[in-house]
């Protein structure tokens, strides 16, 4: 017990440091003349490099005018080491080398991606890390389609590449310019193209493994057809209803909210507005890429985006926010509390406890978090800039989303630091930080039990 609570303990170690010392590695290299067409700060370089590894997609420049095509490569290696993560990319360089994966090694796999067993853990990062280069590679080809004609051979494909690692990464870092994908708006293949591989990359590595193995078995003819879903496992059943109820009520409530109004839908036609209500649901789940001026928005529809982007995407994947799992476990458990029952129940399987308290304790840190770096801001920003516009931008950073309301590039130093912090806590995850921080469990103080006494609610 104690040594895989040490195991666990060195596990965050990892992440934690691994994190920041590829963002600062990245900040050196971003920050080289030769990765620069004109000067830039160390600090916009550490704010981009950041915004990279975290797969956020707030920026403090342009990346399409401010970077050579070498600062564009290494901008493009630091999304996709950051959306793999970087248990991931060791794992990777190990396996490049031909170097045999320890039983220590695969044990801090197996905590970070919170898996059951110890077996099959390489053969699962092997597996993450083809489907990954095939899914980027798929959306790269849909991309050039629109991207050749448009820009040439070259830049097109180019184009292609670039977008779609930052798409599947969830990054929603562009190339373009500073309009990101507004300018193909009624585009249905790059829209439709933008959406599936951010939809694929936020679903979960552990998702598409549980669906290929469930697709496989029936192309066996090992298990009927009908059996597709409820032979998934808990956590992806919950996981794809989820996302998928929360696509229809953000591109419903979109559409309704911003259907006339000119600065964002209101000029496009019914089909058109529609798309673009689909795209805004997917990518706040902190994908970051956008068809349309997030300021231009009504205020109603911000606060729903804020929420949206809070919930983010799935465990396990390229997104952030408090994840799909985590909103559906305390909507589970209200529901079970309104009907008077004791144990939370999803598709006839009891969640067990411990679930409901880490993600009860994980919505709190996040909260914690999104609450205090937004006062923060708000002090530090004159009175001028809108408290609304903060919540967006800071809603944007913690859930590693990477949408703007065109704050970014006007915020005062301090501002962009508690941004970075932000971004940093939010893809690493409060509760990795917190426990980190909070020191090693106390066994003998974990197995105590004192006197139950209950107290007023309500």
């Amino acid at each position: 017990m104690k040594r895989k609570q040490n195991i666990r303990w060195n596990t965050m170690k990892i992440l934690v440091i691994g994190f920041l010392s590829v963002i600062f590695f990245g900040a050196v290299l971003l920050w080289l003349p030769i990765c620069n067409e004109k000067p830039i700060s160390f600090l916009d370089a550490l704010f981009t490099s950041t915004s990279s590894v975290c797969v956020t997609g707030l920026v403090t420049i342009v990346p399409k005018y401010q970077f050579t095509m070498a600062g564009k490569i290494i901008l493009l290696i630091l999304i996709q080491v950051g959306g793999l993560g970087v248990i991931a990319c060791i794992t990777a360089f190990f396996m490049l080398l031909k170097r045999r994966i320890t039983v220590k090694e695969r044990i801090v796999i197996q905590e970070a991606y919170n898996m059951e067993s110890l077996g099959g853990l390489v053969g699962m990062i092997r597996r993450i890390l083809i489907g990954t280069v095939v899914v980027e590679g798929i959306g790269a080809a849909f991309y050039a389609i629109q991207f050749v004609p448009d820009y040439g051979l070259g830049k097109g494909i180019w184009y292609g590449i670039f977008h779609s690692i930052s798409a599947f990464c969830n990054a929603g870092i562009d190339i373009l310019g500073d309009d990101s994908l507004a300018g193909y708006v009624t585009n249905p293949l790059i829209n439709i193209t933008t959406m599936i591989l951010i939809i694929l990359g936020g679903i979960g590595f552990t998702v598409w493994y549980d669906v290929v193995d469930n697709g496989k078995k029936i192309y066996r003819k090992e298990i009927p057809k009908e059996w597709w879903f409820t032979r998934l496992r808990l956590h992806s059943k919950i996981a794809i209803v989820t996302t998928v109820i929360l696509l229809i009520a953000g591109t419903f409530l979109n559409f309704i909210l911003e259907y006339h109004n000119p600065a964002t839908i209101g000029h496009l036609n019914t089909g058109q507005k529609l798309m673009a209500s689909a795209f805004q649901a997917v990518t706040t789940r902190t994908a970051g890429f956008s068809t349309f001026q997030q300021s231009g928005m009504h205020e109603e529809t911000s606060f729903l985006n804020i929420i949206l982007m809070f919930i983010g995407g799935s465990p396990g994947g390229t997104a952030g926010g408090i994840k799909t799992t985590t909103f559906a476990l305390l909507f589970l458990a209200f529901h079970t509390m309104l009907r008077g029952g004791h144990d939370i129940e999803c598709f006839r399987r009891k969640v067990d406890k411990e679930n409901f308290h880490v993600a009860f304790v994980t919505i709190m840190l996040a909260l914690g978090v999104y609450i205090t770096g937004t006062t923060i801001i708000a002090v530090i920003e004159p009175d001028t800039i809108s408290f609304q516009r903060i919540m967006y931008e800071t809603a944007s950073a913690m859930a590693t989303v990477g949408l703007s309301q065109d704050l970014t590039t006007h915020l005062r130093v301090g501002s962009k630091i508690v941004l970075m912090i932000l971004m940093y806590i939010g893809r690493v995850g409060p509760m990795t930080i917190a426990l980190l921080f909070a020191g090693k469990v106390n066994l003998q103080e974990k197995m105590r039990t004192l006197p139950t006494e209950k107290i007023m609610i309500g």
